[in-house]
Formats: C-alpha cells, sequence, structure tokens
C-alpha cells in the first residue's frame, strides 16, 4: 500500500568533528522503517545537514533521538562558525513528501517540540509552518540574538513554545531548537547554450519571483528608481517562490540559470523549465537541459511526465516506469550526466534500501517458481490479486490503443481519461500481491504467541482472531477492486479500438477470475472465526461480489462476440 512519507531536514552546530556528527547522524537508522539518506557537514559554518525520511511516527522518533544525542555531545558554550545558530539541533524541519499533507508536518512538529521540552530540556520555538504566530513564522526572527541571545527566553514576549523559559544550565549547553514545517525546496539548474554569466544572470532575473531593481533609461546602469520610503522599485520576476541567479561552470563549460524552487506546489520543475526555455529563446539562447540537485519527490518527475504528455496529446494512463523516462527526456536531465532515478528519488531509495523481497519486485519466471514451491505463500490470495491486475492491465492496454488510434485523435482525453482509471486499479491490485502473504504470515505469527498463562492464551486468542480478519479483508478488497475494475473493460469493448476487442474480454476473465479465487479466500479463512455477525456479512458481500462480476463478464463476452461477427 502507498507509504506516508515525510522528510526530515535536521542542522545541527557541529560540522569539523567525524565522530560526533557520525554518533548524531547514525541514531536516526535505530528507527526501524526510518532511511538516513545524506550527511553533508561544513567546516567553516560548523554545521551539518542531516536528512532522512520516513513515515510520520517513526520520524519524529528518530528526530527525538538525534536532538536527544545532539543535546549530549555539543557544548553550545564552545560553538563557534559562521552561520548564524542558537542550538545543538539548530533547525529540524519536517518536510511533505509523499502522501503527506502540511497539516502532517505541523502535527509531527508540534509532537516532537512536546517531547523535546518535556523530556529533553530543550527550549524552542515553533517556525514556518508549525508557528504559533505570524512572527515566528520566519526563522531568522525565531533565531535573532542567536546563541548569545537566550537570555531572552525569560522574558515574555519571547517565552519559548516548549521547553522551560530560562537560560538555565541544561539550555547553555544545549542552546534551543527552532522546529517547524515547511515545504519541499529543490534545488534546480537550467543549462543554457552559451557561456555568458551575465547573459544566464539576466534570465534568471526574468524569471526569479524578487526580478531585479527597475533602473531610469539603461535597465542595467541606469540610475535606481526609488519609493517614498528610499528603497529601490524592483520589477519581479514571472515565477512565485523561485529564487535564482545565472552563472558560469567551468566543469561543463557552460552557462546555468541556479534556481531554488522553494515551494514546488506552486512552481513545479516542469513549469520553470518551461519558462525558462521561453524567456532564454527570447535573448536568443536556447536551454539544452537541466540538473537537478540533491533528493526529489517522486511526484516531481511524474507531475512533469504528465505536464508533457498533455502537450503532446498523449495518454496519461501508461506505467510509472515510463512517466519517469518521459520526464527525465523532456527536461533533459541527462544533457550533462546519466540520471539515476533510483539514486535521485525519495521514495526509490527508500523501497531499495528494504529488508526483503517483495512479489511484485520478481521477474516472471522467479514470481511463478515462488507460487510453485513447498511454501504456503503466495497462495490463492496473492494469484487472484496478480490475476485482477493483469485484467485491467489489458483494459488498459486497449485504451491506450485507442487513444492512438489513426482519425481518432479528436477522442484522445476521453481514452486517456479510462487508462488513468485503470493503472489506478492495477496499482491497488498489484499492491494486494504482498498484501495477501503478507495477512496470511500474521496469521501464522498469532499462532507462534506464547501460551503458557491464561494471560497469553487470552492474547493469542484476541491476535488469532484480528489476524484472521485481516486475511478476510484483504482478499475482499481484492474482490472488489477486480470487479469494479471491470467497468474499464466493459468501455472498452464497448467503445474502444474494435481491433483490440478480444484483449477487452480476456480482461474481463481475468477480472471475473481474481473475483471468484479473492471469495474464495473470504470464504476459507472465515472457518475459524467467531465473529458469527461479521462472517456472516463478509460471506454475503462475497457472493454478491461473485454474482455480479459473473453476469458483467457474460455481457462483455457478448459485446466482444458482436464485434468479432461483424
Amino acid at each position: 500500500m502507498a507509504r506516508t512519507l515525510i522528510e526530515c531536514v535536521p542542522n545541527i552546530s557541529e560540522g569539523r568533528d567525524e565522530a560526533k556528527i557520525q554518533a548524531i547522524a547514525s541514531t536516526v537508522e535505530t528507527v526501524d522503517g526510518v532511511k538516513l539518506l545524506d550527511v553533508d557537514p561544513g567546516a567553516s559554518t560548523n554545521r551539518t545537514v542531516i536528512t532522512f525520511v520516513g513515515e510520520p511516527d517513526q520520524v519524529v522518533e528518530a528526530a527525538f533521538r538525534l536532538i536527544k544525542k545532539a543535546g549530549e555531545l555539543i557544548d553550545m558554550s564552545k560553538h563557534k562558525g559562521e552561520h548564524p545558530r542558537m542550538g545543538a539541533t539548530d533547525v529540524c524541519p519536517f518536510v511533505p513528501v509523499a502522501n503527506a499533507t502540511m497539516d502532517d508536518c505541523v502535527k509531527c512538529a508540534h509532537a516532537l517540540g512536546e517531547r523535546v521540552g518535556k523530556e529533553l530540556g530543550i527550549p524552542g520555538y515553533f517556525y514556518e509552518n508549525a508557528a504559533t504566530s505570524e512572527k515566528r513564522q520566519n526563522l531568522a526572527h525565531c533565531r535573532s540574538g542567536e546563541y548569545e541571545g537566550l537570555d531572552k527566553l525569560s522574558k515574555p514576549e519571547w517565552a519559548p513554545d516548549f521547553g522551560p523559559a530560562e537560560f538555565n544550565d541544561r539550555a547553555k549547553q544545549t542552546g534551543a531548537t527552532a522546529i517547524g514545517a515547511r515545504d519541499f525546496l529543490v534545488a534546480y539548474n537550467v543549462n543554457l547554450n552559451t557561456t555568458s554569466s551575465r547573459r544566464a544572470n539576466a534570465i534568471a532575473f526574468d524569471i526569479r519571483e524578487a526580478g531585479r531593481v527597475k533602473r531610469e533609461g539603461n535597465p542595467l546602469t541606469g540610475k535606481k528608481v526609488l519609493d517614498e520610503t528610499g528603497e529601490p522599485v524592483r520589477i519581479p520576476g514571472s515565477l512565485k517562490a523561485v529564487k535564482g541567479i545565472g552563472w558560469f561552470i567551468e566543469e561543463y563549460g557552460i552557462a546555468q540559470l541556479s534556481l531554488n524552487l522553494t515551494n514546488i506546489n506552486i512552481t513545479s520543475v516542469h513549469k520553470a523549465f518551461d519558462e525558462a526555455s521561453e524567456r532564454a529563446r527570447e535573448r536568443g539562447i536556447r536551454v539544452t537541459g537541466s540538473e537537478i540537485v540533491g533528493l526529489i519527490p517522486k511526484k516531481v518527475l511524474i507531475d512533469a511526465a504528465d505536464h508533457y504528455l498533455v502537450k503532446q496529446s498523449r495518454s496519461q494512463g501508461i506505467s510509472e516506469s515510463e512517466k519517469i523516462k518521459i520526464a527525465v527526456k523532456s527536461l533533459g536531465l541527462d544533457d550533462l550526466a546519466p540520471f539515476d532515478a533510483h539514486s535521485k528519488v525519495i521514495e526509490y531509495m527508500i523501497e531499495d534500501g528494504a529488508e526483503g523481497k517483495r512479489l511484485i519486485d520478481m521477474d516472471l519466471k522467479a514470481f511463478a517458481e515462488e507460487t510453485s514451491s513447498e511454501s504456503m505463500a503466495p497462495g490463492g490470495g496473492s494469484i487472484s490479486a496478480y490475476c485482477g491486475a493483469m485484467g485491467v492491465s489489458l483494459g488498459t492496454m486497449v485504451a491506450n490503443l485507442s487513444a492512438h488510434k489513426r482519425g481518432w485523435d479528436d477522442r484522445w482525453e476521453e481514452f486517456s481519461e479510462w487508462a488513468v482509471r485503470g493503472m489506478e486499479f492495477q496499482e491497488q491490485l498489484i499492491a494486494m500481491v504482498d498484501e495477501d502473504t503478507n495477512a496470511f504470515n500474521k496469521i501464522m505469527e498469532a499462532y507462534g504467541m506464547p501460551k503458557n498463562t491464561d494471560a497469553d492464551k487470552a492474547a493469542r486468542t484476541q491476535a488469532i482472531q484480528d489476524a484472521t480478519k485481516y486475511a478476510i479483508e484483504v482478499p475482499l478488497k481484492v474482490a472488489r477492486l477486480s470487479y469494479q475494475s471491470m467497468e474499464v473493460m466493459k468501455a472498452m469493448a464497448e467503445i474502444g479500438n474494435p481491433a483490440s476487442v478480444t484483449d477487452a474480454g480476456v480482461g474481463a476473465l481475468c477480472a471475473r477470475t481474481a473475483v471468484i479465487g479473492a471469495v474464495m479466500n473470504v470464504q476459507v479463512n472465515t472457518g475459524d472465526l467467531t465473529d458469527d455477525a461479521y462472517k456472516a456479512k463478509v460471506l454475503a458481500e462475497g457472493a454478491e461480489l461473485v454474482a455480479s462480476a459473473e453476469s458483467l463478464e457474460a455481457t462483455i463476452r457478448r459485446r466482444v462476440n458482436e464485434v468479432l461477427s461483424k
């Protein structure tokens, strides 16, 4: 199932002592499910940026352990560095990555702050989206006076959001910590077919939100225009939430636009690329490609692919891997060096580092061999889910073929919508292949629980019942999804490319089989269930799903035969 992923980027006030940095960063990986992505120390700033990702509760726990360790190893009373700072863990922002909202990140920030204040005795402030007041949204405001000015903690207007409101002995060692929630920032460079940093800078000024200073006469050398307060008047750039400059990169021998996209929900990577391309063209310069610095959420590339597919009047209902290829080529991410999505996309790094082998990661031969082995899993439930996924994949294929059919150019959006719908079913059903096996394993774990005492026996019995219900809910969901997916095959048999009508028919057969097979698993798993009301409910729903699937499959087959007889 899709995971909710949140990134955390704590900055610690130590950039020179490798042993301390490693000891602090390594605490992150003591939390199961959290992936340490990057440790970036800076000697001159005496500061290290640590990046990790995981699900909300796990990330909060990892951040807590990191802040605790940093508080133990870093003495702020002895700290010197060029970067503004006020604490051993100076800032700790949470960033939404996948299936997460800003509200999720704010909740993480507030939960962490409460623990840091109560359990560690470290004071601090909530900033940006987690702020408790408008002034405190600005990190610079929270950090004003830096560590040396923390006697402000006892002043009413500077009372911390968490932790003691005094610069006590504990705070003298740890300093204060700013905990926040912010949007994902993408460092993005756009490659130009020029070596002129001045011309690159002019394009950056055209684009960036701050724009350029307005001048009288010559826009480069003219006198600055000032407002009534004496401040320079600025001509804003074309894109919001973008910072940028132009520079020359000796390594590549070209000029680039160096852009920081501070809120990709406002200005996406593909929007920045298109705007840069247009502004460069106006100045007689061509964009040759681009590069992403650091890591990105998968959504950045998927959204870019969808954008360019629509511009090409092509179906968006294609596989994720194909979308990644389209995004890479459309943005020219392989212009200067090969682009490896598995080392740049956060979700892929999590998957690649996950323990164990998922069934859906196996090739067809390995999956078949694993199924035929003496192990009881994967069994009929997993195979039913995979059968359902294959069925709707065929329906989706017909939709995509129809979207590209000669003479049907004005109908591509209609078929694209069906293909997208089919891919949604495919994704959910593929996830259920492993989930059914996981459900079976939960039952085995419950049966393996101790039964030495009456309390042990009661806990074991309850665990078996709970695991059994879950092992019923999973195939029941497979049956629901498989039946619902048949709407794609029905539509494609009726309105899709007639040359592919048999593919829609085979897809319907697969989906019907998936429904029947999944319901068989529901039935067998109800055998040891003691909740009679629940048992009756799921069996009734299963029987209804089977009857509906068989009826709909018969309707689709009749339509297939009608087309074949013409």
